[in-house]
């Protein structure tokens, strides 16, 4: 664990935040996230209408003191809302209002960069990570008082960006000292401790919990994770005006031809209205090929800690190995 990280992200059971999915991620997927011991979160603009973000906010401020009674000792991993602080998001103030009235603990914000937001949540003692695809997002992102960053790198679920995590983490490493977070293609334990190997704190994974009892995903979707690789994975910004990875199969199952998808510059950004018919086109990273089965959250959790354990283990060894062939004294 880095001496730098905020208490609100020290002592998880694993160094991971689970990455705010578009319908995906409510209160029940990240409720359960919370309480295996790794950040939950979700978008606010997945409440709709917007009255029922105030809510779910209720809900899991609830459930998880009721949960802490019931384990005594015990706490579970704190909770993280997303804010798009673009300007088309028409319900910024008013979802950073019920932010602040809850005072959440952890804000991802994206699409953007925004000083007050940023004050907005400091005021109440929160911190705000800022997700980004590239050096210069970064340093303006930090300039605007973003407490952390998570880069998004080639491979990622969502609005994913095309730098290799390697040149990535490297550029923002050589002058940024807080709390980084690495996004792409992450599904496995062994990913989490590469990513910390490379210089992140720690892992942000969305695809791997699409496939999971407690996410708000269609069986359909769900069975498309389980059975897809990196191949059924299409990179374009004709849905949403951002470029973003998709499942190659759910783009042919309405209707369109994922090799030509070509959009209208002139169409402004849109996203997170449930009513567009792209709903049904579904977001996922290039790491489901390591996902084989839809299981609870807990149970990924488990299994993600135990291969993380193992890869720590095995990397502890090869190190050691290598020592001693560098250094014949140490043998």
């Amino acid at each position: 664990m880095m001496p730098h990280l905020p208490l609100s992200l020290q002592n998880l059971r694993l160094p991971v935040i689970a990455s705010p999915m578009f319908i995906v991620s409510g209160p029940e997927l990240l409720l359960a996230q919370c309480k295996a011991g790794i950040v939950g979160s979700m978008p606010a603009l997945n409440a709709r209408p917007a009255s029922q973000f105030d809510e779910w906010l209720h809900e899991i401020e609830e459930e998880l003191a009721a949960w802490c009674r019931q384990h005594p000792g015990r706490a579970p991993a704190p909770y993280a809302i997303n804010l798009i602080v673009n300007k088309t998001n028409q319900r910024l103030d008013e979802d950073l209002e019920m932010v602040c009235r809850h005072k959440v603990p952890i804000v991802i914000t994206s699409l953007g960069a925004r000083q007050d937001v940023n004050d907005a949540v400091h005021a109440y003692g929160g911190i705000v990570l800022h997700d980004v695809v590239n050096d210069r997002f970064a340093r303006k992102a930090v300039e605007r008082g973003a407490d952390g960053l998570i880069a998004v790198a080639a491979g990622a679920g969502g609005h994913a960006g095309i730098r290799s995590p390697f040149a990535l983490i490297q550029e923002i490493r050589e002058w940024f000292e807080g709390p980084l977070v690495l996004s792409g293609a992450i599904a496995t334990g062994r990913a989490i401790l590469a990513a910390q190997a490379m210089g992140a704190d720690l892992a942000f994974i969305g695809s791997a919990f699409i496939a999971t009892d407690e996410a708000n995903a269609a069986d359909a979707y769900k069975r498309m994770i389980v059975d897809g690789t990196s191949d059924d994975v299409v990179y374009s910004d004709f849905f949403t005006g951002v470029h973003g990875n998709y499942l190659k199969p759910s783009i042919e199952a309405a209707g369109l031809d994922p090799d030509r998808l070509i959009r209208d510059p002139a169409v402004p950004m849109r996203f997170a209205n449930h009513n567009k018919p792209w709903k049904d086109i579904w977001g996922s990273g290039q790491g489901i090929g390591a996902v084989r089965e839809v299981k609870s959250v807990s149970d990924l959790v488990d299994t993600l800690h135990r291969e993380y354990d193992t890869a720590a283990q095995e990397l502890d060894r090869q190190v050691a190995r290598a020592r001693g062939r560098s250094n014949p004294a140490v043998q």
